[in-house]
This record gives C-alpha cells, structure tokens and sequence, in this order.
C-alpha cells in the first residue's frame, strides 16, 4: 500500500492512496470534513465496494460502514461536496469485492483514491 499524506493549506489534507485493500486505513484520527472524493477502479474488472467509517477502530467485516459507495468495474467514480461530508469521531477507509458490512476481501487489483478533508 502506497499511501501519501500532504497538508495543502492550513489543515486541509490531500489523501492518496495507490492501493486500497480490504483493510481499514485511517485518513484522519479525530473529526474530519471530507470535501473531495475520487474512486479509480479501472483496474479491476469487477466492481468494487469502497467503505467509509466514522471511526478509528474498523474491523472490516464486522463494522457497520457509514457510506458504502460502489465503484463499476473499469470506472473511476468522483464526489464532490462543497459543504463537505462530516466525520464526527474520525475518517476511515478500505476497499472490497462486496458491499454492505460483511465484505472484507479486498479488490483483486489496484484500487486507487485521493480525498481532500480538514
């Protein structure tokens, strides 16, 4: 996993990571607002499921995710929010094959996403 964390302004946060997987990363371990969201699944050739928490303690699998968000095989999916998306407790992530709670294997090839969140 190839994760890059870069400050752009006072406190706002550049996210990339180059391959998500089905365990849980955590962007930012207090409250977040997530503004920005690109999902690269062009890789793979199944959808893929990517998962958001409001906290820093995932079990994927076992963690209810707060927005699942699916990604159509060979697309790239973008949100952007100019209110943003609150995060009250923390901002974690992953990647998996399967929607809703139970999913925790993560996609087959890279998964790729940047996030812009203060």
């Amino acid at each position: 996993m190839a994760v890059t964390n870069n400050v752009l302004l006072t406190g706002v946060a550049l996210l990339t990571d180059t391959d998500v997987a089905g365990t849980a990363v955590v962007a930012k371990a207090s409250s977040a607002v997530l503004y920005e969201l690109e999902l690269d699944n062009t890789a793979n050739v199944a959808a893929s499921y990517f998962k958001m928490y409001n906290t820093g303690t995932v079990t994927v699998g076992t963690t209810v995710p707060d927005w699942v968000i699916k990604v159509p095989a060979s697309t790239k999916r973008s949100l952007v929010s100019p209110d943003g998306f609150a995060f009250d407790t923390a901002l974690s992530y992953a990647a998996t094959t399967a929607g809703g709670t139970t999913g925790s294997t993560g996609p087959t090839s890279d998964f790729a996403i940047k996030m812009v969140y203060v």
